[in-house]
């Protein structure tokens, strides 16, 4: 799979008040579709603005998360809370940074991509000091952590906003590898807190000991916000120091509204509750569903591979939409989290851990998968909508406004799939209040995946649709 490339820099650019000295903030000629503007001036700068649009998308990820590896060690930590309450701390964020990308998309377009990145890189430095706080203080009551819940959210809406601003960077042969690759940097944000928090935790750095965990050993469970509030200031100075706004990013809001009367924005905004809601919530609860499900296992540090292998996946999934279709990919992909959710129902079933663990994984690998399949066909669509409107070959002012509508729908798919996340999460708490297991809602969850793969088929593998309609079928571009 090959990167963007990267190569020599010229640019036309004009520095903004405020920008670092020697660094240039706004680009006022940026033409990536023009292949002697790309080899002579571009491919050096979106690959710079990529690297560092990663970094801070990756950091909102890992705050965004956060809860999921506090969760479970809230009781050794002197916080009685019960398992709805626990539950609640990690939908919270969920559900208020699946609201924050509709704003977040269209901040880019009102301040420019750097300035917005600098901005909501620094917003991490709220949640990361309200949630240390609150770890360091005993007593803290439960409408405290809430509130941290909330601007933990912040990160939520990150990925929404670098998203939208790395598609104007790069012509439409490379975007769909530089939004995989920037969406698989953000996501491995999910699997870095869940896999370092817990040896964090375990290190004295500041403060007494918080609490003992199973094993008999102290836990610091602040150092893990702590950590992660230090990396966010590194993110908001790096992107004041190495990236850059476009000028041909500044879109009006009325100018971004037509995206939302498209039928294929609200279309795929539902298959991605299914894709990306799968990951994200999986990747909240799947912490707290082993220690429902297998309180004996104490090893919760290997929940982390499972978000890995889904951000892992998702770029590969963009390149198989590339190769062959978007859709055919999309439904084997729901066919086989199906499969997954059947086997990490029997594994509870059984008391097999290992049968639940790997069922859980082929979860995580496909709904990546199915992520990257759709997410790349959304550009492709929109462009191929302009194209059948004009009846002819697009021109420059076209395909610009082409990308103006995609950075938006963006926005609105990516919030919408992400609150799919939320309901994940709410439905492991009600089946687990209900009957005391997660089993219930896994059904549930199999039935989604019945439903989404049925849409899919009708809008986009039907042969009358792909007759009548080939150029929009979210298909190969």
């Amino acid at each position: 799979m090959p990167l963007p490339e990267c190569g020599a820099m010229t640019a036309t650019l004009t520095q903004p008040t405020g920008t670092a000295p020697g660094r240039k903030g706004w680009i006022t000629d940026w033409r990536p579709d023009d292949e002697a503007f790309w080899k002579s001036t571009g491919r050096k700068v979106a690959r710079r603005n990529l690297l560092w649009s990663v970094l801070a998308e990756h950091l909102g990820f890992s705050v965004w998360v956060m809860f999921s590896i506090i969760t479970p060690y809230l009781a050794a930590a002197g916080f009685e809370f019960t398992v709805s309450q626990l539950f609640w701390l990690t939908a919270v964020p969920n559900l208020v940074g699946s609201f924050l990308r509709i704003p977040y998309t269209a901040a880019v377009a009102v301040f420019g991509g750097r300035n917005w990145t600098i901005i909501s890189a620094a917003l991490l430095v709220i949640p990361t000091t309200l949630l240390a706080y609150c770890l360091m203080t005993p007593g803290t009551p439960y409408w405290l952590f809430i509130v941290a819940g909330v601007a933990a959210g912040f990160g939520g809406g990150n990925f929404a906003s670098s998203m939208a601003n790395i598609s104007f960077f790069y012509p439409e042969r490379y975007r769909g590898t530089a939004l995989g690759v920037n969406a698989a940097g953000g996501n491995i944000g999910v699997p870095a807190v869940q896999f370092v928090g817990p040896f964090v935790i375990a290190v004295g750095v500041l403060g007494a000991s918080q609490g003992v965990n199973e094993a008999g050993a102290d836990i610091w469970l602040h150092n893990v916000p702590l950590l992660w509030m230090l990396l966010a200031l590194f993110a908001a100075v790096m992107a004041w120091r190495y990236m850059d706004n476009l000028s041909v990013s500044r879109t009006r809001i009325r100018e971004q509204v037509p995206a939302l009367a498209r039928k294929h924005t609200w279309i795929m905004s539902v298959l991605y509750i299914g894709t990306f809601g799968s990951f994200i919530g999986y990747s909240f609860a799947f912490p707290l569903v082993i220690k429902i499900e297998f309180p004996e296992f104490s090893s919760l540090w290997l929940a982390a591979l499972g978000p890995l292998v889904g951000s892992i996946s998702r770029p590969f999934g963009g390149w198989l939409a590339d190769k062959w279709a978007g859709a055919p990919i999309t439904s084997l992909s729901f066919i086989l989290m199906g499969a997954g959710v059947l086997g990490a129902i029997a594994g509870i079933d059984t008391g097999s851990f290992a049968l639940f663990f790997v069922s859980f994984m082929v979860l995580f690998l496909m709904s990546g998968v199915a992520n990257g399949s759709t997410y790349r066909s959304i550009p492709a669509i929109f462009q191929a909508e302009a194209t059948a409107t004009a009846g002819r070959e697009t021109s420059e002012a076209e395909v610009l406004q082409a990308k103006k509508l995609t950075a938006a729908a963006l926005g609105w798919i990516s919030a919408i799939g992400a609150f799919g996340g939320f309901l994940i999460n709410q439905g492991f708490r009600i089946s687990n209040e209900q009957t005391g297991s997660v089993v219930i809602a896994m059904y549930v969850f199999l039935g989604g995946y019945v439903v989404f793969l049925a849409l899919n088929w009708w809008f986009y593998q039907r042969k009358v649709f792909v007759d009548q309609a080939p150029s929009l079928a979210y298909a190969k571009v």
